[in-house]
């Protein structure tokens, strides 16, 4: 009996130890399935991403730098290539990189340079709108390329000339450019150009320029004898004064509006005629880049050349009964 209680002490004992041991071996871990050390805090890493950022920034300014260093690049090639030999090529330093309002203004400033009739050689020139004996001739300084494209006077929309035109009286109401070749049969009114060739802006023509074309103009007027001309724009004016007189007009000779009888224009002095020449009228320009007269100031300027034509309208009325209809 003493063995047997022997015995199962010791099998007891055994499955007690049995039993601790599975209890050991059962505890719960997350060893396998999560590492925490990969989510402790370490200065190194930081440091790693802070460079990385940095790397980035610096690349990414650097790409910008280089895009705007090689639009300046344009931006010069573009401007000596407009100066026609004037001025020597600019260098530009690789240390410097210009911003976008420089280059914008280097290319605004290469509109209001010459340009040769070569740059715009395939834009077409100008027809005149002209008959004998018309009240009045307009006389442009030459063709935009709207006006060039389109084949009509003023046909660029931000030009006032259909409109002043309407509004000073010269004509009924509101005429659009592609009417421009009924105006001389309709209302007796004409257009032509001191300078044949279109141009962007009248920067890009040179003072030469002008000055050439008023001989033929003297002649044109002379051939259609009209009763009077209208000089669209100063600048025009000044040059057939310069002309005729062999220096520039001063500011105090100079005012809009009708000249002294003694400048009228094609007067024929070689030989005997009845005919006078053309009054001349001075109004201001109808370019919209044309901004040193308020609206109000350009239309008092027409006004007065209005209140003429129609005067004059209505004395030739057998010749345009028509016009009050229009």
């Amino acid at each position: 009996m003493g063995d047997s209680q022997g015995d199962e002490k010791e099998e007891n004992l055994n499955e007690l130890q049995s039993d601790t041991k599975c209890k050991t071996t059962q505890i719960p871990s997350f060893k396998d399935f999560l590492d925490l050390s990969k989510y402790t805090y370490s200065f190194s890493n930081t440091n790693e991403h802070k460079n990385t950022k940095t790397e980035w920034k610096t690349s990414n300014h650097l790409a910008k730098q280089n895009r705007l260093n090689k639009v300046s690049r344009e931006c010069l090639i573009l401007s000596d290539s407009r100066s026609l030999g004037k001025r020597k090529h600019k260098k530009l330093s690789s240390s410097v990189f210009p911003n976008k309002n420089q280059c914008h203004t280097t290319i605004a400033s290469n509109t209001s340079r010459y340009a040769s009739s070569s740059i715009y050689a395939s834009f077409p020139e100008l027809r005149d709108s002209l008959a004998h004996n018309l009240i009045c001739i307009f006389i442009g300084l030459n063709p935009g390329l709207t006006t060039s494209i389109s084949g009509h006077a003023y046909a660029h929309p931000s030009n006032l000339f259909w409109k002043l035109l309407h509004s000073s009286g010269c004509t009924p109401r509101l005429f659009h450019p592609t009417e421009d070749a009924e105006l001389p049969n309709l209302l007796g009114l004409g257009n032509t150009n001191i300078v044949s060739r279109p141009s962007r802006s009248s920067k890009e023509l040179r003072r030469a320029e002008l000055d050439a074309g008023v001989s033929a103009l003297e002649d044109k007027i002379r051939m259609y004898k009209p009763e009077a001309v209208c000089i669209v724009g100063k600048g025009i004016w000044e040059s057939i004064w310069r002309t005729r007189n062999g220096r520039n007009i001063s500011k105090c000779l100079f005012h809009y509006g009708w000249q002294e009888e003694s400048e009228r224009m094609g007067v024929d002095k070689g030989k005997c005629s009845s005919w006078k020449g053309a009054k001349i009228f001075v109004a201001c320009s109808t370019s919209g880049l044309a901004a040193n007269l308020k609206l109000v100031e350009k239309e008092t300027i027409w006004r007065e050349l209005g209140i003429w034509v129609q005067e004059r309208r209505k004395q030739r009325s057998k010749q345009f009964q028509d016009a009050a209809e229009l």
